[in-house]
């Protein structure tokens, strides 16, 4: 479960965030301490009335990714949440992130976004902490391969090691709305590069297999936690024997070659489920390690 909220409003120039959550009960937060100044966003237009039923997720489309300017809201060069700061990027061109995804819903709905639209939490949307908005990304559930592209109009998830929230109709077509989270990847789209629906369509049509970012990735089934990576083996070496013995699980060395360059990564694991991961990043940073990744083999 993870606590969020918007970048949406700004007060005599300076930002003042309310505060949303993900799906589910949680504590309302504190404000952030306000760390940039950003022009206020105009007033959320009045809602279209409610549909007699909302769609179905199966039917809702993905969000086609097209050229949008950076907004002018929600983009501040850094901010303060929950005594830890963030930057946003200045381009989402080859992003690529891995761990757990979260979704918020009901409770939101039609809650300002941080980009100053009504959040729909039947649109395929979704925030991010350091991502510029909007950005498009594809997120791929790699617990059971399910792949959607979605807009990323908002700010957080900021707690419980989440790295992406989710709208209702995105997390119900990667198959998540029951086990609240699930392993993802996220990875930025380029507008310019972006495959059409209709040209996916008319691929699939055919026996020619779709372009890869069209069919989902494969499943991944390997995870592990990745405690820290270094260029001395020594150094790896030391973490790893300070971490045997500590009810981690499995700690070994994984050595890389990347670009030239050696690396020798300390991994626990494998795990197999969010809140396994979980238990060993919250173990991880009371010994005061609090960089810890999900890892795929």
């Amino acid at each position: 479960m993870t606590a969020r909220y918007s970048l949406a409003a700004a007060l005599c120039a300076v930002v003042a965030v309310g505060l949303t959550a993900c799906f589910g009960t949680r504590p309302q937060r504190p404000p952030p301490t306000p760390t940039a100044a950003i022009p206020a966003p105009p007033a959320v237009p009045p809602p279209a009335p409610e549909a007699a039923q909302p769609p179905a997720p199966d039917t809702v489309p993905d969000a086609q990714p097209r050229a949008e300017p950076r907004s002018h809201y929600g983009n501040p060069p850094f901010y303060d949440v929950l005594g830890k700061r963030y930057y946003v990027l200045s381009s989402s061109v080859g992003y690529l992130e891995r761990g757990v995804a979260s979704w918020y819903g009901p409770g939101f709905h039609k809650v300002r976004t941080s980009i100053g639209e009504p959040y729909d939490m039947y649109a395929m949307t979704a925030a991010h902490t350091t991502l510029p908005l909007p950005t498009y990304v594809r997120v791929t559930n790699l617990q059971n391969g399910r792949s959607v592209v979605v807009r990323v109009n908002d700010r957080g998830p900021f707690v419980d090691n989440r790295i992406i929230d989710l709208s209702y109709t995105a997390a119900a077509k990667l198959d998540m709305l029951r086990n609240g989270t699930a392993i993802v990847e996220v990875r930025s789209i380029d507008p310019a590069t972006a495959v059409a629906p209709a040209e996916v369509a008319r691929v699939a049509a055919t026996d020619v297999p779709p372009p890869a970012a069209a069919r989902g990735a494969p499943v991944v089934r390997a995870f592990f936690v990745q405690a820290g990576a270094f260029s001395d083996p020594k150094n790896a070496d030391r973490l790893a024997e300070k971490l045997r013995g500590g009810g981690y699980g499995t700690v070994f060395v994984r050595e890389n070659e990347i670009a030239g360059r050696r690396m020798f990564r300390v991994r626990i694991g494998p795990i197999s489920s969010v809140e396994e991961f979980d238990r060993i990043v919250a173990a991880l940073a009371r010994g005061g390690i609090n960089d810890a990744r999900l890892a795929l083999d």
